[in-house]
């Protein structure tokens, strides 16, 4: 009798969905936060839009540079704590030596079987290094376009995320109105936003659109209550 073919399916994209997060969230509160301050001084809704658009412009360069230096630390550390394990390799062998074999009788190898294993990876110095990288440091070789993407990611979600609240002053000439449909999208663009994360993740999607919803719109609140008190 044929067996049906096992297919693993994996979320592999974790780190995008992250950069994501890490711009639409901060680009739903924080123009959200300055446009509900301006609100109560101001009644021009031009000068909501324009201070808006300014605030998201800085905000996706600031969040994308912060993204870019992030992925390159990363990247950096990775690359020096590599250039000293292969250092130990060549002078302190023995210590090496016996520490994949700790590393391994974590996971339940015993000693011998763990000289066995030693004995393949002393052939291939390489994968000797880059088990030490992952099992020893807990380090992943980090993706030499990550940086870059990562910017590119957070920059691009921050100034999508910005507009949701800013849009309702674009087409509303009078600025309270404006506000009352800004929290109304911005909290409808959280659900929308946590709803389909969860889908990527593999969460219950109406845990994570309630989820999005409730700490996005508890950041945005907090936000504006500080902008109106400090207004």
């Amino acid at each position: 009798m044929p067996q049906t073919p096992h297919v693993e399916k994996h979320f592999t994209a974790g780190e995008i969905v992250r950069d994501m997060v890490i711009g639409m969230s901060d680009g739903l509160t924080v123009p959200f936060a300055l446009a509900a301050g301006l609100s109560g001084a101001v009644s021009n809704t031009a000068v909501v839009v324009v201070a808006g658009l300014a605030e998201v412009a800085a905000g996706s360069i600031a969040m994308g540079l912060g993204g870019y230096l992030a992925a390159r630390g990363d990247a950096e550390h990775y690359a020096r704590e590599k250039a000293v394990e292969e250092r130990e390799l060549k002078e302190i062998p023995e210590v090496e030596t016996q520490e994949v074999i700790d590393v391994l009788a974590q996971y339940g190898v015993p000693p011998e079987q763990g000289k066995h294993v030693m004995d393949a990876l002393r052939q291939n110095p390489k994968a000797w290094v880059d088990f030490m990288m992952r099992f020893e440091l807990g380090l992943e070789e980090p993706d030499p376009k990550r940086a870059v993407r990562s910017a590119g990611t957070i920059a691009g979600s921050y100034v999508l995320g910005g507009l949701v609240p800013l849009a309702p002053y674009i087409f509303c000439g009078r600025a309270l109105t404006a506000l009352l449909w800004s929290v109304v999208v911005t909290l409808l663009a959280l659900a929308v936003f946590g709803f389909i994360k969860a889908k990527f993740t593999g969460t219950a999607p109406l845990r994570g659109a309630l989820q999005t919803t409730l700490i996005g719109g508890l950041a945005a609140g907090a936000a504006f209550a500080i902008a109106r008190a400090i207004g």
